[in-house]
Parts: structure tokens; C-alpha cells; sequence
């Protein structure tokens, strides 16, 4: 299947233009290629393309040099490719794009989706890199360098959702977004975390919908997973108080394990010897190893 959706890609742009400089313009083509090779997609919108685009780049001799156009020139784009799926999308989809996330997202994200800026986007196509700051010229070396991943690591749980939008997918990939904000560089982690989030709340509120059993352990469960996020930010003592403040009594039997090896966490991370000694019978080895992770991030 993945293969013939390659092949299909070739197919499309093998008929007058360089696969290697063309910018693909069908954004759920660009998605589908994204997720078999494991990139994030890279957008602009069609309006954009209209006008001069210059960009910085580094050269081979390692001199930052001044890209007229970057839709033109034929030595960025597959450099591009590279890391990226590159998307230009029609400015008539803009009106059903809006609608997915209109009411849904921070006007930071919204300001940023209207924007003639490059956008990061994951194969979902939530954008990445939100919180960007303007640069009179782009520098694509240095967007490469912080935005060139590869999500093999996300790969179920983004198949998952792009499949079937519901409560479990949408929960799943932001937990699974927040695991690999632990792997990822420093400088991106808070927008990874920022990603996940959007997730979480899509997730939230298709619990309010949707007719799921046992709803008060999955919205429990999902401020756990708010609050597992602190640990990521090193922010432990944080994590203690928004535990304490849930009352044991109420903790569902389902999600004590979870609580369990949230306060064994952060008491590790604080070297609280003897709170460590009371919680960490208490763990399963498999959290145990996965507290390693934050214990380590937080060193």
C-alpha cells in the first residue's frame, strides 16, 4: 500500500516538473506521502506564492546567502524535500480548513494559520511551530535544523486518528505526543507539548459527545494526563499539588496506577527519600522504567 502510494505521487508530478523541485498543491496528498515517510509537512499558502519570497539559506561552503524567491529557485526545494513534504494549498480550501479549528484554537494558532508564514504541520495537519517569531526573511537552514523530524515514533497513534477521529485516538495521540517531547531538542519541546495539548482537548470534548461507559474515569484520566505534562516541564512540586488536590477517595480504580506512578515521579525527581520509599513498591516495572525517562529529563 505504501509503495503504491509512492508510486502514485511520482505519477502525479512526473509529467512536466522535477519531483525534487515541485511543491506538491493537494494538501491530503501531502499529508498521506508525510506519513509514509515519516515527515511533517511544510505549508504555504497559494496567495503566498504570488509574490517575491526571499529566504536565507546555507550554501554548500557554509556562507548564509539571500534566496530571491523560494518558490523558484530549483536548490532549495529539494532541500526541502528532504526533510519535509512540501505543500502549497489553494486559497479555496481556506474556508473548510478555518472551520475545523474555528472556536477550537488559541488566536496565536489561528493568527499563524491566516499568516503568509511557512507552517510546520504534523500529517493531521495541526500546525507545529505556532509560536514563531517574525523574521523579515525566513531562514530555512535554521527551520530545518529545529523542525526536521522524523515521527516513525507517532506513526500508530497519527494512522489511528487519521482513520477514525474519536475519543481514544485523539487521548492516545496526545499522550503519545507528550512521550515524544521527552526525545525531541530542548528548544522544540514546549511546542510539541503545546501540540499534544491540542489533542487533549479535542479528546475532552469528544468525551462530552460521544457514547463512551465508564466517562468519569476517561475525563479523570485525561487531567492525569494534564498533569503528567508538569513533569515534562520540570515543574514536579507542581504535580504534587495538583495530585493532592484530587481527593484518594475519588481516584478511580482504573486510574490509580497512573496516579501511583505519577507521585513516585516526582518525589524521584525531588530525591524525596522517604516519599520515594512509600510509592515505588506501589509502581509496575514497566512505569518504573518509563519514570526513568522523566527522572533523567529532570537531572
Amino acid at each position: 500500500m505504501k509503495n503504491l502510494l509512492i508510486k502514485l505521487v511520482f505519477i502525479l508530478f512526473a509529467v512536466n516538473l522535477s519531483f525534487s523541485q515541485a511543491w506538491m498543491t493537494n494538501l491530503d496528498i501531502a499529508q498521506k506521502l508525510a506519513s509514509v515517510q515519516n515527515k511533517m509537512v511544510l505549508m504555504v499558502w497559494e496567495e503566498t506564492t504570488k509574490y517575491q519570497y526571499p529566504v536565507l539559506v546555507k550554501d554548500d561552503k557554509g556562507r548564509t546567502i539571500l534566496i530571491d524567491n523560494l518558490f523558484e529557485d530549483e536548490t532549495v526545494s529539494p532541500l526541502i524535500w528532504e526533510h519535509f513534504i512540501p505543500v502549497i494549498v489553494k486559497e479555496n480550501q481556506y474556508a473548510d480548513l478555518y472551520l475545523e479549528i474555528k472556536g477550537k484554537r488559541s488566536q496565536i494558532y489561528i493568527d499563524k494559520f491566516n499568516d503568509d508564514s511557512i507552517k510546520i504541520m504534523d500529517v493531521a495537519g495541526n500546525i507545529l511551530n505556532v509560536s514563531g517569531y517574525f523574521e523579515e526573511f525566513p531562514n530555512i537552514t535554521k527551520l530545518i535544523k529545529k523542525y526536521s523530524m522524523n515521527t516513525k515514533f507517532l506513526e500508530l497513534e497519527l494512522a489511528g486518528y487519521k482513520k477514525d477521529k474519536n475519543f481514544y485516538s485523539a487521548y492516545y495521540l496526545a499522550s503519545k505526543y507528550l512521550d515524544f517531547s521527552l526525545y525531541v531538542n530542548e528548544k522544540i519541546r514546549l511546542e510539541i507539548i503545546n501540540l499534544s495539548n491540542i489533542y487533549l482537548k479535542e479528546a475532552m470534548a469528544l468525551l462530552e459527545v460521544e457514547d463512551l461507559s465508564d466517562k468519569a474515569i476517561l475525563k479523570q484520566r485525561c487531567e492525569l494526563l494534564k498533569i503528567q505534562e508538569y513533569l515534562i516541564l520540570k515543574r514536579p512540586k507542581k504535580v504534587l499539588r495538583q495530585l493532592k488536590k484530587m481527593d484518594a477517595e475519588l481516584v478511580e480504580n482504573n486510574n490509580k496506577g497512573f496516579v501511583t506512578f505519577l507521585y513516585y515521579t516526582a518525589y524521584a525527581i525531588l530525591k524525596d527519600e522517604k516519599n520515594i520509599e512509600v510509592w515505588k513498591p506501589k509502581v509496575s516495572v514497566v512505569n518504573l522504567k518509563r519514570a526513568d525517562m522523566f527522572i533523567n529529563l529532570n537531572s
